[in-house]
């Protein structure tokens, strides 16, 4: 045989295969989608209801519904900061059939400091993407007299952060940023959320507080805050006037790897998941209707309404998330972001 007979048939037969492979790809894909038509989805949501994670769960569970041609059924399972329900979503059967929306900074942080009640990993979940992650800003009370953050930074005296339980974005958000910039500062973690500790903000009770966007809009609109620092690499949307932390103050190295750690935290958002070990194919399928949900321009439009945003980040740009946050995690360093976390600011 002649090498171009002999090139003529390795083509033909990686074509051959190429398309075997293809159909293979094809019918599994088929299959899962049949296995959805008429089952029934659970989307299980650490909170209750009427929070953030819950209105967009309820929000997207019926174009999920309309997509797979399943009935999609929202339930709260609210407890320990959501990390009761992600334990039983780690352990749930893995039959694609039960999705969870996930708080990935609560989640991230405690397996982070390695919490006794932590039974995850939360890098071995089916990912399904990242729906949104807002960035997190410093709010002073209205009537505060910083009028910036470098006004409060070069002050140098004790600032009272509100905070709602030892991990829970709020408290450990503001160690880390009081540890990063080297503040005298004091952390009063009774509240039960972001809505009390606002309101305390308001009264005077306490100098500041860490939160993430949205919320950030809604206390700044009522006058119960004040924003004077996006704690993100760049300005927000919704406080395009309000300079970054990066602009605010020329940052060490440390400092600087400090608020990136953080800021990577933060990025992980609400994450959509399932149990470890869920099909491959069944995993594929529901990664690619959320994607097409979540990218849907009926679906962004209605998200805005409600004045939320989305900010989709694929299953892989998840992984490398969270990849990136735990990769060369040293038990010195665990050490370390777990003092500054629960303990030194308390």
């Amino acid at each position: 045989m002649g090498r171009l007979s002999m090139i003529r048939t390795m083509v033909v037969g990686l074509g051959a295969s190429v398309l075997m492979s293809l159909g293979g790809l094809q019918a599994h894909a088929e299959d899962a989608a049949a296995f959805y038509r008429g089952n029934t989805i659970r989307f299980i949501v650490g909170s209750g209801t009427g929070g953030g994670y819950d209105l967009f769960a309820r929000l997207l569970a019926p174009h999920v519904g309309a997509r797979t041609g399943a009935t999609v059924i929202v339930e709260n399972l609210p407890g320990a900061g959501g990390l009761i329900a992600l334990n039983r979503e780690y352990v749930a059967k893995p039959d694609g059939l039960q999705v969870m929306i996930v708080n990935g900074v609560a989640a991230a942080m405690s397996q982070i400091i390695e919490m006794d009640s932590v039974r995850y990993d939360l890098a071995k979940f089916g990912l399904l993407g990242i729906v949104n992650a807002e960035p997190w800003v410093w709010l002073v009370s209205a009537q505060s007299k910083y009028k910036s953050a470098r006004e409060a930074i070069d002050d140098g005296q004790q600032i009272t952060w509100g905070g709602s339980g030892i991990i829970s974005g709020l408290s450990d958000g503001a160690a880390m940023t009081c540890d990063a910039l080297g503040l005298k500062c004091r952390i009063v973690s009774g509240y039960p959320g972001s809505n009390e500790v606002a309101i305390a903000l308001g009264r005077g009770e306490v100098d500041a507080l860490y939160v993430s966007e949205l919320p950030a809009q809604n206390y700044v609109a009522s006058g119960l805050g004040r924003n004077i620092a996006a704690m993100s690499r760049q300005r927000l949307r919704t406080f395009p006037d309000v300079p970054t932390i990066f602009e605010i103050m020329k940052l060490t190295p440390e400092q600087t790897a400090k608020i990136n750690f953080r800021i990577a935290i933060d990025e992980l958002g609400r994450i959509f998941v399932v149990p470890p070990d869920t099909p491959r194919d069944r995993l594929a399928y529901l990664q690619g209707v959320f994607r097409d949900v979540m990218l849907s321009p009926e679906v962004i439009a209605e998200v805005e309404k409600r004045n939320l945003y989305i900010d989709y980040r694929s299953p892989a740009e998840t992984q490398a998330l969270i990849t990136s946050i735990f990769k060369g995690l040293t038990p010195e360093m665990r050490r370390q972001v777990k003092d500054v976390a629960t303990g030194r600011y308390r």
